[in-house]
This record gives C-alpha cells, structure tokens and sequence, in this order.
C-alpha cells in the first residue's frame, strides 16, 4: 500500500498545504490544500474521500476538486463521513449559496458526489482496501482512520485532544506507522485544550498510553508553520527525558509534504 502525503500542515504558507494524504492513488483522506498538487488525471482517479470532520483545512480542497474533474468522470465520487459532518458540507459548503450541491447535479439520479455515512468503530472494504474508523475528541464530532496494509496498519489520529479509547485501539493492532497531530506549542497549551488539539506535553501523556513492547515510527503532522520547529524541539526535549517505561526514545518524525510511504 502507498501513502503519499498531500498536505499535513496545520495553516498554509509556502511549502506548507492543509491535511490530505493520497491511498493508492484511488482513496483520499481529508481533501485540505495539499490535493491542488495532483493532477487532473490524479484527481479523476480517486474514488473515494474519507473525511475526518469537517474544519475547513480538511475539505478546504473538496469543492474545487470535484468541480475540477465533475465532467471527466462517470460515476459520483463516494464522500465517507461522520453523519455530522455530512451535514456541516450540506448546510455550509454544498448549499448552492457558497457552493452548487454537487450531491443534486447534474441530477438526483446521476450527481458528482455522493454521501456515506459512518461511525467511529465501523470497519469499511473499499476500492480493495480496509479500512477502520477510530475515535478521535475534536471541538467539533471528528474520527481518526486506520488502514490496512498487506501485512500491518497505517494510523492518522485526526485532529483530536486527550483521547484514551484511541490508545485502547492502536495497542490491539499491528501498526507500521502512526501519523498523530501536534497543533501547538506548549506556550499554547491553554489554547490546545480549549481547540481539542494536543501540544507536546499532552503528546507525552498520550504516548505514555502506548504498550511499551509495541515500536514503530511516529509522525508528527499539523504543525502550525509559525510553529514547527518550537513544537519539534519541545517533543525531542520530553522524549529525550522521559522514560515511560521504554528501554529508548520513540521514533519521532516530522510529516512533511511529498513524502511517499510503503506500508
């Protein structure tokens, strides 16, 4: 399975592009800035969009994307969501005043996109690949995804706060890679736990949940770009200090844009 990074940024800059990560070329999830690198062909390939809510750096990119390759296409592009969400886009996005309802045309019986909805636990098979809905705690109703490889998983935590069922999950699968948000420093911590988003001192709690047998890289994503390398420095410092009962440091990475992945 190939996972090609999009976007994992948590504001845009240059060189910086909102949360979206490419699936064997047919399954995106989150459709933030970063779909603007694909090409027409890319886009016209994909099939399916899995959100994780429905902020506007995770679908920020969905309209113009569907409205990008709407007349190459036969068949409706499936948008898998938390029922919430689903309404959130028809309410605020596709609601003919900020953007037509691409769900009503070019008619109810044959439109650019349809909905699915899902629930966090539910396990989905799509386009050939497998696919876990996680629990994720966000200001808004939000899931994380797990999906699976030939052998082991790929794991994005969403946007998400202190989340303890996650843990539960993730110690019961086998994971090759798990990408976990990072918003904000700890000089914002207030503001990160008011958002629902984790800095790096809630980081070091949540990874504390982890099973200290279990080893695999993580990923730090949706850095804020004004933000970055304090938020880096600050996991490197506690990771660098803080047993948790491992015999080492974690395997703490920066996500950055362009990256491709084998799982």
């Amino acid at each position: 399975m190939k996972v090609r990074v999009l976007g994992c940024s948590g504001a845009i800059a240059r060189d910086c592009r909102t949360t979206s990560f490419l699936i064997d070329g047919r399954i995106l999830i989150d459709a933030g800035t970063g779909v603007g690198d694909l090409t027409l062909d890319e886009m016209q390939a994909i099939d399916h969009v899995f959100l994780t809510h429905s902020h506007l750096d995770h679908i920020a990119a969905l309209p113009l994307m569907l409205d990008a390759i709407s007349s190459r296409r036969s068949s409706p592009v499936q948008v898998h969501a938390l029922q919430e969400t689903i309404a959130a886009l028809q309410a605020h996005v596709f609601n003919n005043v900020i953007w037509p309802d691409f769900s009503r045309i070019p008619s109810d019986a044959a439109p650019f996109l349809q909905y699915q909805a899902l629930a966090a636990g539910q396990t989905l098979e799509v386009a050939g690949t497998r696919l876990e809905v996680l629990p994720a705690c966000h200001a808004v109703p939000a899931v994380g995804y797990a999906v699976q490889g030939p052998h082991d998983w790929w794991v994005f935590s969403g946007d998400t706060g202190r989340n303890p069922a996650f843990w539960q999950r993730i110690n019961q699968l086998p994971v090759a890679m798990l990408v976990i948000e990072t918003a904000f420093s700890n000089r914002e911590s207030a503001l990160a736990e008011r958002a629902q988003h984790l800095a790096p001192q809630t980081l070091a709690l949540e990874l504390a949940q982890l099973d200290p047998a279990r080893s695999f890289p993580i990923y730090i994503t949706h850095t804020k770009p004004s933000e970055t390398e304090l938020i880096m420095e600050e996991i490197r410092r506690f990771d660098a200090r803080t047993p948790h009962g491992f015999a080492a440091p974690h395997d703490i990475r920066w996500l950055r844009a362009g990256q491709e992945f084998v799982v």
